[in-house]
């Protein structure tokens, strides 16, 4: 039997599935209490607050963008709105667990109703829920399990399974490690969804939106590409096993054994990566930096040799806070960050908050009802001026005396007025080079004039998608509309990249298009000057430019450009490059 679902993390696995069915039940209508009131509300505000507690702690621990969403996680826990809805209900005698599922009710339907972004948060708002549910029942928490699956052969060794689930909240995929799991499969999400993304962090294969995943027989063996959303069951036994063809084995043609991202390369990839600057086999050089998202993700950009930061999400330090950072915290965070990477560049990402990221002191200025649509990243700052100064203020105190090369650039910029304001902004403080990232058509299509008003521009291909096609990158329903290699998106591509280079400007791309090591040299073709990545992608994207020419990258773009889509453009550009597939990749 095969599934087809939304490649989510890229790579394969395979293992016996296990199949994540725990849920809380939810609490009877009309149920009551005895004793006083108080007693009971305090009651749910420990439960409350021992939620809270925990996903902070896991987010600390998991760091980077995993690390963000749990905070975020514990912020709808500490509610303040939440936690009045639940006093509500328990002074009209309703049980505490009863009280905080109707509270919760009562904010989904507002989270649903927004769509978007703020629609997908909803699934959130549940996993939330049902914890705290639990927590005041002694009901199991919604888990996944701790230890390796049981050998499937005699006298073999445990080996990682294939966890399969209707959904996965994030607090317990952060406790997973590729030890555990060889990939994920889920049936909701789409490909930045939060399995999605903590999957990629990990370095393991996801495949996300697959109908009838959780019909899989328990322990049955499963295959799982991440790159192609094909999910078989019960593969043909001339499938090596996911651990004894990790990372250091070598993968016979067409095993299709691997791990996702960087993780993924054969072991005669391995054995080729020296950790050298990126460049094409003619000497072209292309920067490979790394998008990092906190301390964890810093320490692995180094470990995995990035030659600098092309995306670094300042969010984490905002999320979960009343109030913004000072302007001393934030200078000790980024000048860890430029600190790491001496003589390097780090290209540093100015607060996106709005629609998936809202912070209770950087309120829209009304109702949003799309939210994705609305007063987001760089909008949002312009409406907020001070907090904006202070953070560019702590970069460029972060970077006096440095030797990094700090660029710094802002999010959902649409117009060239937008980004003149922002380099502007930048200029004053001292700051040389301010950039403008490009995720919205507007900015791709007029990019001739942008890119006369900023130093720089980095393309975000995830946004970039989701805008182009009218595409919520949430829904893995719309996966094939998300998909990097649509042609579409593909010319945006080309169209900004020759805008900057005819006026002599970097144009990088620091979407996780770029940790695909084919894509990469499409990339590259289209006249990208530097590609950013998840760090564990960065070996095989060096060795798979290293492996090919410029005029063969130039050639490949031009091929997947001429199809009509994404898996005719992905077969065209592999059609122009050999090579790849003789290192397996």
């Amino acid at each position: 039997m095969n599934l087809t679902g939304v490649g989510a993390s890229p790579g394969t696995g395979q293992g016996p599935a296990f199949i994540v069915t725990v849920s809380v039940p939810e609490p009877p209508e009309g149920a009551t209490y005895t004793g006083e009131a108080d007693q009971e509300k305090q009651r749910a505000a420990d439960a409350l607050q021992q939620v809270a507690g925990v996903l902070e702690l896991r987010g600390d621990r998991a760091g980077g963008q995993a690390g963000e969403i749990l905070r975020a996680q514990a912020m709808m826990a500490e509610d303040p709105g939440l936690a009045v809805a639940v006093r509500s209900f328990i002074d009209q005698g309703i049980a505490a667990p009863r009280a905080v599922y109707q509270a919760f009710a009562r904010f989904r339907e507002t989270l649903a109703g927004a769509g978007g972004y703020l629609g997908e948060r909803a699934a959130d708002l549940d996993d939330v829920r049902d914890r705290v549910i639990g927590e005041l029942t002694g009901h199991p928490m919604p888990g996944i399990p701790s230890e390796p699956a049981p050998p499937d052969e005699p006298g073999g060794a445990p080996r990682p399974y294939v966890l399969v689930a209707h959904d996965l909240a994030p607090a317990d995929t952060v406790l997973l490690t590729k030890d555990l799991v060889a990939a994920f499969v889920t049936e909701k999400g789409g490909p930045t969804s939060h399995t999605a993304i903590v999957a990629r962090s990990m370095g393991v294969p996801a495949v996300v939106g697959c109908r009838g995943a959780t019909g899989i027989r328990p322990g049955v063996r499963v295959r799982v590409d991440g790159t192609s959303g094909q999910v078989q069951v019960e593969p043909p036994p001339d499938f090596s096993d996911s651990r004894s063809a990790g990372p250091e084995a070598g993968r016979s043609a067409g095993s299709g054994v691997g791990r996702s991202g960087g993780d993924a390369w054969a072991g005669q990839v391995a054995a080729r990566d020296t950790g050298g600057p990126g460049r094409t086999s003619d000497g072209h050089a292309v920067p490979l930096l790394a998008n990092v998202g906190g301390q964890s993700d810093l320490d692995a950009a180094v470990a995995h040799g990035a030659e600098g930061i092309g995306l670094y999400r300042t969010e984490f330090l905002f999320l979960g806070r009343s109030e913004a950072p000072s302007a001393d915290e934030q200078r000790q965070v980024y000048r860890a960050a430029l600190e790491a990477f001496p003589g390097r560049t780090v290209v540093v990402r100015v607060l996106d908050a709005g629609a998936d990221k809202p912070l209770s002191f950087l309120p829209p200025s009304g109702g949003e009802p799309n939210p994705a649509l609305g007063e987001r990243g760089l909008r949002l700052l312009r409406r907020f001026p001070d907090v904006l100064d202070t953070q560019v203020e702590a970069l460029a105190g972060a970077a006096d005396g440095s030797s990094a090369h700090l660029m710094i650039m802002a999010p959902m910029v649409a117009t060239a007025e937008e980004a003149s304001w922002f380099a502007g902004v930048c200029h004053v403080r001292g700051l040389a080079s301010a950039g403008a990232m490009i995720e919205i058509p507007a900015a791709a299509l007029r990019a001739e004039s942008l890119v006369t008003v900023v130093d720089f521009v980095s393309i975000g291909t995830n946004d970039l998608a989701q805008y182009t096609f009218a595409a919520d990158r949430e829904l893995g329903t719309l996966g094939t509309l998300q998909d990097p290699w649509q042609p579409a998106l593909l010319d945006l591509v080309h169209r900004t990249a020759t805008a900057a280079s005819d006026n002599g400007k970097p144009c990088g791309v620091c979407g996780e298009a770029a940790a695909d090591p084919l894509l990469a040299c499409v990339l590259v073709g289209l006249g990208a000057t530097s590609l950013s990545m998840s760090p564990r992608a960065l070996p095989a994207v060096r060795v798979a430019l290293a492996g090919q020419t410029l005029g063969q990258c130039q050639l490949a773009a031009q091929a997947a450009r001429g199809m009509e889509t994404p898996a005719h453009a992905r077969a065209a550009a592999r059609s122009e490059l050999p090579e790849l597939a003789r290192l397996g990749l």
